[in-house]
């Protein structure tokens, strides 16, 4: 649902003073989170010296690289003016239809079908993943039926044929290809780490510099004006929601890798972490509007505010109310900061 051009034209030739106010904070929202970031660091060393330790961080972010890939995957996908609650699903049914493909029936509750090579299982994942956001593409910009519902049907689906796959059990045996990304060091780093942020780099290359990048802009800012300017809308929005599949069902192989296993109900609940992740850093809900930088500091103040709340001894039912009051205090500071309304 992009905003209408009488939105945003009173902030792009106001010349009053308040209207300028208004301007200069937009411009710097994306960086808004950074001084947040360091509160953080310091509330956290004052509530245990472990905080500023490297397995601490070096945990705060391996743990954050899942989500990270979700956001970035949402972030695009707002800016192209759409939405997708399909990820949180992706990011399990996509691992598992893999290791069913892959896996030799063994006995167990756990059958797989073993019709391919487990050296399969990365490109298997990958490819369910692009599929997922093929169909939802199709549906949406083909049939033109309403993303929202569209994506929301597709949650609910993908979990249930996961559940259904998996038998409501976590799987456990593996094929090791699939869990070196998510276990192996480079240089001391894990490489889920060094994958997320060369993404993030070249994602936010692509927005920055490239026509395609800067056509999501257009596109989410007004769709029919940016295909009356020759820009092929609804090729570069299927394109978008393809890679979105594609980025969540890697972060489900990061997470496999990450823990071990596939659970029943891995990413069950993560698409409200990743809209807050999303809103805080900066994104619009309406499109056309926000940085990858934005969203990637939304992830890590999310991260960093659960690690700090777990040192200092809360406990961790209270996070998913934390999740909330921070998207609704996102909402609020983004709309007196652009002077836009959030719909």
């Amino acid at each position: 649902m992009p905003p209408t051009t009488e939105l945003r034209a009173p902030s792009a030739t106001a010349v009053s003073a308040p209207a300028g106010r208004r301007f200069d904070l937009a411009r710097y929202r994306d960086l808004s989170l950074v001084p947040v970031l360091l509160v953080l660091g310091v509330i956290g060393f004052a509530v245990s010296p472990a905080f500023l330790t490297s397995d601490n961080l070096l945990g705060v972010g391996q743990q954050a690289t899942e989500l990270s890939l979700l956001v970035l995957a949402e972030a695009l996908i707002l800016i192209a003016g759409r939405m997708d609650l399909s990820l949180e699903s992706t990011i399990g049914v996509a691992p598992v239809i893999a290791v069913w493909l892959v896996l030799p029936d063994h006995g167990a509750r756990f059958n797989g079908l073993g019709l391919l090579p487990s050296w399969t299982a990365i490109p298997l994942c990958l490819a369910v993943g692009a599929l997922i956001g093929a169909i939802n593409g199709f549906l949406i910009l083909k049939l033109r039926l309403n993303g929202f519902i569209v994506t929301l049907g597709a949650l609910t689906l993908l979990r249930g044929l996961q559940v259904a796959i998996s038998q409501g059990q976590s799987i456990v045996t593996l094929p090791h290809s699939l869990t070196y990304l998510g276990r192996t060091n480079w240089l001391g780093i894990p490489a889920a780490i060094w994958i997320c942020t060369l993404l993030f780099l070249a994602g936010g290359s692509a927005l920055a510099w490239l026509r395609h990048g800067r056509a999501l802009y257009a596109i989410g800012g007004n769709a029919e004006a940016a295909r009356a300017a020759g820009i092929r809308v609804d090729r570069i929005t299927w394109t978008v929601l393809i890679l979105g599949g594609l980025l969540a069902a890697f972060a489900g192989i990061l997470y496999t890798g990450h823990y071990g296993s596939i659970s029943a109900d891995q990413g069950n609940g993560w698409i409200f972490q990743v809209f807050a992740a999303t809103v805080i850093g900066g994104v619009s809900l309406n499109g056309g509007r926000g940085t990858l930088f934005g969203a990637l500091t939304g992830v890590l103040t999310l991260q960093l505010v659960v690690n700090v709340m777990t040192l200092a001894g809360v406990p961790p039912l209270w996070n998913q109310f934390l999740n909330g009051a921070i998207i609704i205090v996102a909402l609020i500071i983004s709309r007196f900061a652009s002077g836009e309304k959030q719909e």
